[in-house]
């Protein structure tokens, strides 16, 4: 008997209902290699486990992730332990993780790293052979499927640092089955009929191991290795690494960074040679007025005047050195006069006559010594007295007091 239609959020619910109460599917444990490896910004891990014939999504909440004992990368085989969970909304289902025990490494893996060794022994990694990016392509090939988001940012990088180097899209494949053979014969193609191009980038933009395996292809790794042109490899996200990037002549991180490290900015280096330009001519411009002042000292005239100015100011600066050097004497004079002065002042407050001229007189004995003690003068010696305005002759008579 058949059941009575039901809306589909009815019939989503009644699975979520069935998957959940499954003791299986409730604690269920799945082998398989992780691909399609993203870290959500909530700290959620989000990927794929596949085998070689299937793949389930898988959630790893952030508490989960914080705790776990390995570090998650593509291609690494692990043994998931969780529970079965449908969305609803989206009717999809998906394993939520409860922990995760590492079992070895994924077979996608594992052949990456066989070839590298094997690539490495030969050779083409060494970075002898390793060819140098022209600083001024005159045209950039760009190997990469034409609908997506990498060759945008190739061409959009390129027109906007620089208005001289064309661009040529070369449109391949860059995953799937068929995509290695494309990106290998577009190598090989450019490298024989389009000697104009300076340098090739050979990428595309991010995603799985599964999805960036057309450049772990031995094919495309002998071909990067064989151009004579330049290959600058762009595969991926900054922690995506491929076979190509080690082979290429220049590995960029990403499409966009390819395409800044592939051509010089013309516009700022136009505005650099303008700045130069500028300068140059104002350098060229006081060169010019330098030679042109020495030129006009040469001339005769030209040559007369400058010596008569120069005439005139040596004789201001002489007739004020003579100004200076009257006005320094006349000081001098002036100040000798005065010392002189304050000596005779000096002099003549010495001078015997102003003190005779006060009342006073000098008494010289027969000798003409001044007398100065009385005592030493002897009965009826003859002295002289000189007083202010005359001189006189005297006997000296002792009188004794008893």
């Amino acid at each position: 008997m058949a059941l009575k239609p039901v809306r589909v959020s009815q019939l989503n619910s009644y699975i979520k209902r069935i998957l959940q109460t499954d003791p299986i599917l409730g604690n269920v444990s799945v082998i398989g290699e992780i691909s399609n490896l993203k870290f959500h910004g909530s700290g959620h891990v989000y990927f794929s486990l596949k085998d070689e014939n299937s793949k389930v999504s898988c959630f790893l909440p952030a508490d989960k992730f914080a705790v776990l004992a390995c570090e998650l990368e593509e291609g690494l085989e692990v043994t998931a332990s969780g529970y079965i969970y449908l969305y609803e909304r989206g009717g999809s289902y998906s394993l939520n993780i409860r922990d995760i025990q590492v079992s070895g490494q994924g077979n996608l893996a594992a052949e990456f790293q066989k070839l590298k060794v094997k690539l490495e022994k030969e050779g083409l990694f060494d970075t002898e052979h390793k060819k140098a990016i022209p600083a001024f392509p005159r045209k950039v090939a760009v190997v990469t499927s034409e609908t997506g988001a990498a060759v945008r940012d190739i061409v959009k990088t390129i027109k906007r640092k620089n208005s001289f180097t064309d661009i040529l899209i070369y449109p391949v494949l860059v995953q799937g089955p068929g995509a290695a053979g494309e990106i290998s014969a577009a190598i090989e193609d450019l490298n024989l009929h389009h000697g104009d191009v300076d340098i090739i980038i050979a990428g595309r933009g991010g995603g799985s191991m599964e999805e960036l395996w057309a450049f772990n292809e031995e094919i495309v790794a002998r071909s990067i290795y064989e151009s004579e042109i330049p290959v600058i490899s762009a595969v991926g996200h900054e922690t995506d690494f491929t076979i190509a990037d080690f082979v290429a002549d220049l590995r960029a991180e990403t499409p966009t960074a390819a395409a800044e490290r592939a051509v010089p900015d013309t516009f700022l280096i136009r505005e650099t040679l303008e700045t130069i330009n500028k300068e140059m001519k104002r350098n060229l411009k006081m060169i010019v007025e330098d030679r042109r002042k020495r030129l006009e000292l040469l001339d005769p005239e030209a040559f007369g005047r400058d010596i008569r100015s120069r005439i005139i100011m040596d004789h201001m600066r002489l007739d004020n050195t003579a100004q200076k050097m009257g006005e320094q004497l006349r000081t001098k004079i002036r100040d000798y006069r005065h010392r002189l002065d304050i000596i005779r002042e000096s002099l003549e407050a010495c001078n015997p006559d102003n003190i005779l001229e006060k009342g006073y007189s000098v008494v010289t004995d027969e000798a003409g010594v001044i007398v100065k003690d009385a005592g030493a003068l002897r009965e009826n010696e003859l002295v002289s007295i000189r007083a202010f305005t005359g001189t006189a002759q005297a006997r000296i008579t002792i009188t004794r007091r008893d």
